[in-house]
């Protein structure tokens, strides 16, 4: 069992970026019977749990604090600093602290654009108008967003929960757990990574495969053994997650629009206050 931890607790390093959605399909070099390894850097890049109608499945099954106006407040952050609009307002969601990642995915076939979150709760209102902008300008892998992609881009926020300490690396779900882990590279030296409930089931990896994938991703580069798994500490958590497109944000601002008989053009100012 795993000794669970509140969110507030979530072991990073103060407000440290991470990124877990970026993981491009990759050839995963053999390291035991069932092993595998693979890429990327000290950030940790974003994904998600189960979803229905665009949300994910929640443990316990309490009611969800993620919300398709948080994807809309992120369009707005995004829309307003492509175009110099002064930013949006404060938006009417809960202001709670959570850590959170902000995605961006781009087309019909939904390639990653950018995704970086952090492990430190952070108010909502501030921590997303933080990321929206990181993911989509910062995220190292990618150039910066331009105003011509906004009308293909998706956007998802995830809110992490439910974070647990387990002392196997094993003791995770694919598909239900984000996992973060932390280790001691060849030099010596604390590393990190860590991919949100969905990234193992999207790439269709076991554990061992993930587990590989982020050691890679963090940067260990020796042949990865059995016993330098064992090594490794690893937190299991939850996220919620909401994503809507570009057209379902306009579509969501339009109707707001009307139904508060707001007269100037969409969608410069923000619906929320």
């Amino acid at each position: 069992m795993g000794r669970k931890r509140g969110f507030a607790e979530a072991p990073v390093d103060s407000k440290m970026a991470a990124g877990c959605c970026g993981v491009k399909k990759q050839k995963l070099s053999s390291c035991s019977s069932s092993s595998t390894s693979s890429n990327n850097s000290n950030e940790n890049h974003c994904k998600d749990v189960t979803r229905t109608n665009g949300f994910s499945g929640c443990p316990g099954g309490r009611n969800m604090v993620v919300n398709s106006e948080m994807c809309c407040f992120c369009f707005d952050v995004l829309y307003c600093h492509l175009y110099g609009y002064q930013p949006p307002r404060s938006p009417r969601f809960t202001n709670d602290p959570y850590p959170l990642f902000v995605t961006w995915k781009i087309g019909r076939d939904k390639r990653l654009r950018g995704c970086i979150g952090t492990f430190s709760a952070m108010n909502l209102h501030s921590g997303l108008r933080e990321y929206t902008l990181t993911s989509a300008l910062k995220d190292s892998r990618f150039p910066p967003m331009t105003r011509e992609e906004l009308p293909r881009l998706f956007c998802s926020v995830s809110l992490l929960t439910n974070f647990e300490d387990v002392g196997d690396y094993l003791d995770w779900e694919v598909g239900v757990h984000g996992i973060r882990i932390e280790f001691i590279n060849e030099k010596g030296s604390k590393r990190t990574a860590t991919y949100l409930p969905e990234v193992a089931k999207e790439q269709g990896w076991d554990h061992i495969q993930t587990i590989d994938s982020l050691l890679r991703k963090g940067g260990y580069k020796p042949p990865i053994t059995n016993d330098f798994r064992k090594t490794i500490k690893l937190t299991r958590y939850h996220s919620e997650k909401m994503t809507l497109s570009y057209s379902e944000y306009l579509a969501h601002r339009q109707h707001h629009h009307y139904q508060n008989g707001i007269a100037h053009p969409l969608p410069p100012y923000n619906h929320y206050s």
